[in-house]
């Protein structure tokens, strides 16, 4: 039997490696991912409008936290404690609002039902929760990066690679009691970006950091407009009813309905001014 040439071994050996890095270099695609539907609705049954009418006590106290996720997501607890201070920051000082508490993801169980969250609520005694459920997707894979050093004992490669990562948040208010979702709002942010692998892993935990943090930016302001369909709803269909707490005086009507928390041009104004800051 003839020897294989040593050229064609060569090549053959040079072939493996490249798929190798090819593999090696291009992974799957990195998720993260919580929803509302399964956080709420662990069963699988289908989410349906509740026929109570929500009644809404001003002034409100809101708890706000992240919908736990499956399994331990990137975004660690103290990152979250900081963006949902951010949404809390932006609407702290709401007339209509007495407290606004930051419900750590340790308190709510994945799939825990409509039960965790009343469990939660009463822990932190609150009235009304909004949940930030998010799907966050990276891909990742080797590019024309790649830089070719010469040294004195020759030449080496240093590839390169490039990610993309896209990030949704949605933030869901819901009266606990009556178990009414009152409004929603989304938030989205897609950041390109490129690295030398030896730095891939650093700099894409940095982009899906910041793309949660551009995203949550972007949902605080839509509230707003959020808020101005609910008033109309409220006096229109009468889709909710306002009580005063006794000692609360406030200006009553749909008016009060800015206590939902969470929106308004003052919002809007604060996003703006850390944007101008950053």
């Amino acid at each position: 039997m003839r020897p294989f040439p040593a050229a064609l071994v060569l090549s053959l050996a040079a072939s493996v490696s490249i798929a190798g890095c090819a593999t090696w270099f291009n992974p799957a695609p990195h998720t993260q991912r919580a929803t509302v539907v399964e956080y709420l609705y662990p069963k699988g049954e289908q989410p349906t409008l509740n026929p109570s009418l929500p009644e809404l006590h001003l002034p409100l106290r809101v708890g706000i936290a992240f919908v736990p996720g499956e399994r331990a997501a990137d975004l660690p607890e103290t990152e979250r404690d900081r963006l949902l201070h951010r949404v809390k920051d932006a609407f702290a000082n709401r007339p209509y609002i007495s407290a606004i508490e930051v419900i750590p993801t340790a308190y709510l169980r994945p799939r825990g039902g409509f039960e965790n969250l009343e469990q939660a609520a009463r822990m932190f005694n609150v009235d009304v929760v909004t949940l930030i459920s998010y799907d966050q997707v990276q891909f990742s894979d080797s590019n024309r990066l790649s830089l070719l050093y010469w040294t004195i004992v020759g030449a080496y490669v240093i590839n390169g690679s490039q990610y993309d990562v896209s990030t949704l948040v949605d933030a869901t208010v819901f009266d606990v009691k009556s178990r009414n979702m009152l409004f929603r709002a989304p938030g989205t942010s897609q950041i390109k970006g490129s690295s030398a692998l030896v730095k891939l892993s650093e700099a894409s935990r940095e982009a899906r950091t910041e793309g949660y943090r551009q995203a949550i930016d972007e949902m605080i302001p839509r509230l707003d407009a959020q808020l101005e369909a609910f008033r109309t709803r409220v006096k229109e269909e009468k889709v909710a009813k306002i009580v005063h707490k006794p000692g609360y005086s406030g200006s009553g009507g749909s008016m009060d309905l800015a206590a939902l928390g969470l929106f308004g041009m003052a919002a809007t104004v604060a996003v703006a001014r850390r944007r101008r800051a950053g």
